[in-house]
Formats: structure tokens, C-alpha cells, sequence
């Protein structure tokens, strides 16, 4: 086989490979919008709490400050598991 030949085998693996990755990220990344435009939801949400909680003229419980942290902690961990996905 010659170098050209060589070359030219290596340049086909290389592309194909290129491509495999180029879906491969497409693919990830389509998942981590999907679930950022999900999070998106309870962001809006713990936001809205957040500013209940902050006003003195509504009276919150401490039950409604837990579930309004949990919220808080399944968001972080949504965030978290996105960012893992786009680095990888």
C-alpha cells in the first residue's frame, strides 16, 4: 500500500469519526436544552417563592420554606447534571 493510499485511509477514518462525534454532540446537546428549557419551569417557580418569602405581607410556613428548598435542590442538581452532560 502506498503512503498516498495510507493517507488517504487515514483521512477517511478521521472523517468519519469527525462525523460520529458531530451527532453525538447534537444529539447531547439537544437532550441538555431539552432539559434546561424543563428547569426553566422550576426556575420560574422558585423564583416566585422566593419573592413570597421575601415579602413580609405574606405569611409563609415552614413547610412551604422546605418544599420551596427541595424545589431549590432538585434545580441545582438538574443544573449540575447538564453541565456534566456538555463537558463530556
Amino acid at each position: 500500500m502506498s503512503i498516498q493510499n495510507e493517507f488517504e485511509n487515514l483521512l477517511n477514518k478521521l472523517n468519519t469519526e469527525r462525523e460520529e462525534l458531530q451527532l453525538k454532540l447534537h444529539l447531547a446537546s439537544l437532550e441538555a436544552k431539552d432539559e434546561f428549557e424543563q428547569a426553566e419551569q422550576h426556575w420560574q417557580q422558585i423564583k416566585q417563592k422566593a419573592t413570597e418569602i421575601a415579602d413580609d405581607s405574606i405569611e409563609t410556613s415552614d413547610d412551604f420554606i422546605a418544599k420551596a428548598k427541595i424545589v431549590g435542590e432538585e434545580l441545582k442538581e438538574t443544573y449540575q447534571r447538564i453541565a456534566k452532560r456538555l463537558a463530556e
